[in-house]
């Protein structure tokens, strides 16, 4: 991808319509690429502001769960563009409830929305990235992929899983041109992040007090971690990695008072 104009290469992300997939959408538009959504909800309102500001944007509404959805938007992909350049698995689901009372159907779900269908769109994307030796996928896992947080088995494992599939891909893919990264997000003013404080778990002290840098991450912080991975100019020799974007959270194991005093 080095020396490659902005303007012909193609990113693609899933859970583009809102949250850190849309700032991310919307950064690699602002940078130049031409981008490729898809989301389980219709992500009209990302794809009407990156074409307003003058963007090349496809959008794609279904489950990437489903392997035959996978690869009819991976044929729609390569139809309008010919090529993909850098694929960004973003979409996920939370599920906060303790161990004990967590079902088997909600701890699958998650799983598949968070494990199996970033696998499955590495797989799609990957195999034509591989036939032209060129590409970066970047997985969005979470500080939930480096340490435990209580009450969310199914996603604590669904994100410890993306940094083992990550460094798997990387380790069969690497020689054969495909960079495979992630990026661990800590917690990010998002429409999930609303949606979880809104059942009264947690609030936002309770975040802001845990991290050394004393505030939440934003959409924007994470995209631009994401585009820096996407890039071969700027991060060519980078594979296997994990990047955390969480102000410091997994890094400091100070109890709260000692935490605190820091400020």
């Amino acid at each position: 991808m080095s020396g490659m104009h902005g303007s012909e290469r193609v990113a693609v992300i899933s859970g583009g319509a809102q949250g850190i997939g849309r700032r991310t959408a919307e950064l690699f538009s602002e940078r130049g690429w031409r981008v490729a959504i898809i989301d389980l909800r219709e992500p009209s309102s990302t794809v009407l502001a990156i074409e307003a500001r003058g963007g090349n944007v496809l959008g794609f509404t279904g489950d990437a769960a489903s392997e035959s959805v996978v690869e009819e938007f991976t044929q729609r992909v390569f139809e309008r563009y010919e090529r993909a350049d850098a694929l960004v698995n973003n979409a996920g689901i939370s599920l906060i409830c303790p161990a004990e009372r967590t079902t088997a159907s909600d701890y699958r779900r998650v799983l598949e929305v968070n494990l199996v269908a970033p696998f499955l769109l590495a797989r799609s994307f990957g195999q034509r990235m591989l036939a032209v030796r060129s590409g970066s996928i970047i997985n969005v896992a979470s500080v939930a992929g480096l340490v435990a947080v209580a009450d969310r088995a199914a996603y604590n494992a669904s994100k410890h899983g993306m940094i083992g599939l990550t460094r798997t891909l990387a380790a069969e893919w690497g020689g054969r041109g495909v960079r495979v990264n992630a990026v661990c997000p800590g917690w990010v003013k998002t429409e999930m992040d609303a949606a979880d404080q809104a059942s009264g778990t947690y609030n936002d002290s309770d975040i802001t007090e845990r991290i050394p840098m004393g505030r939440f991450a934003t959409p924007d912080d994470v995209a631009r971690a994401i585009a820096f991975l996407a890039d071969g100019t700027e991060s060519g020799f980078v594979n296997g990695h994990t990047l955390s974007v969480d102000g410091g959270w997994s890094s400091d194991g100070s109890w709260q008072s000692l935490r605190l005093q820091k400020r």
